[in-house]
């Protein structure tokens, strides 16, 4: 087991780079989201994930004639909403959070961007903005804490952040592992579990997490305090299966970059489980029969949101 560290603070200004230079990769932590195994969140008959209730899929937008109009700055928005408002900006909708990584040269350079983007989000910042600077990248995402969802004042700080990075001269990298060898991604772990209410106290306690905003609902993942490691979520079990993994891995991609990973992923020696949710997720394996879900916004929304972002 390795020492245990200080959790990084959410924000870090440049003048703070000096003594933190060794700062910790987040993997930023997920949200109340439609889960990738979740059974009753299926439409009977549609072969389609339907909307996150706490989310208010299809609610902080208003769709018209193909094109969205002004976003409610603090009710939150449907996948599809958050999606369209960023995409032309670099940045990619995930787990309830908007995404973005910047290609720097040092770690000074990293700070600049930073510091850059809490001056763009101003008295936001603290409520929306996380960074984790690297000498050769800056990891931005923005959520509204307080809710544990993208809002349209979220979208609005993307826009705010890009303008002041490409001031810098700077933009962030392409979202697809064509472009980039690591793409904005998020990482959930996922347990089955008979009895959920009896085991969830137990990994709250041995991981240090707390529950996510939204409350106590067993429905809900426990996350992170410090927003640096994986949320964890439980899968109701409706029958004992010892012959199956009771712990696997979602991870969560752009949109455009779900369907090259699989791909990627079989040809190097994995096997499909199951693909009848894609473009929500798609079941893989090793050739062990360890599984992995691979996740995308896609097809979580109402079907009309999901067509417009064709």
């Amino acid at each position: 087991m390795g020492a245990k560290t200080q959790p990084a603070r959410d924000i870090v200004t440049a003048f703070d780079i000096v003594a933190q230079c060794s700062l910790n990769l987040n993997i930023f932590s997920g949200t109340a989201e439609l889960r990738a195994g979740r059974p009753d969140s299926v439409r009977p008959g549609s072969g389609r994930l339907g909307p996150d209730p706490e989310h208010g899929a299809g609610r902080g937008a208003r769709w018209h004639s193909g094109r969205m109009t002004e976003l409610d700055l603090d009710a939150p928005c449907s996948r599809t909403a958050a999606s369209a408002a960023v995409a032309d900006i670099g940045w990619r909708y995930l787990l309830g959070t908007l995404a973005a990584s910047v290609p720097v040269r040092s770690l000074a350079q990293a700070g600049e961007v930073a510091a850059a983007a809490v001056a763009a989000c101003d008295d936001d910042a603290d409520g929306h903005l996380r960074a984790d600077l690297r000498p050769d990248r800056v990891e931005l995402s923005l959520q509204t804490r307080a809710l544990g969802a993208t809002t349209g004042r979220d979208t609005r700080l993307a826009h705010r952040i890009a303008e002041a990075v490409a001031g810098l001269g700077l933009a962030p990298a392409g979202p697809t592992s064509a472009e980039t060898p690591r793409p904005v991604e998020m990482l959930e772990l996922a347990i089955d579990a008979m009895d959920i209410p009896a085991i969830l106290p137990f990994w709250k306690a041995v991981m240090g997490y707390a529950d996510e905003p939204g409350g106590t609902d067993p429905a809900n993942a426990i996350t992170d305090p410090a927003g640096q490691l994986p949320a964890i979520w439980f899968q109701q079990m409706d029958a004992p299966r010892p012959q199956r993994n009771r712990i696997h891995f979602d991870i969560t991609v752009a949109h455009d970059e779900a369907e090259p990973r699989v791909r990627a992923a079989l040809a190097a020696g994995g096997r499909l489980v199951d693909d009848s949710y894609a473009r929500s997720f798609w079941v893989l394996a090793d050739a062990e029969g360890n599984e992995v879900c691979v996740c995308a916004w896609t097809d979580r929304d109402e079907p009309e949101e999901d067509e417009l972002a064709e």
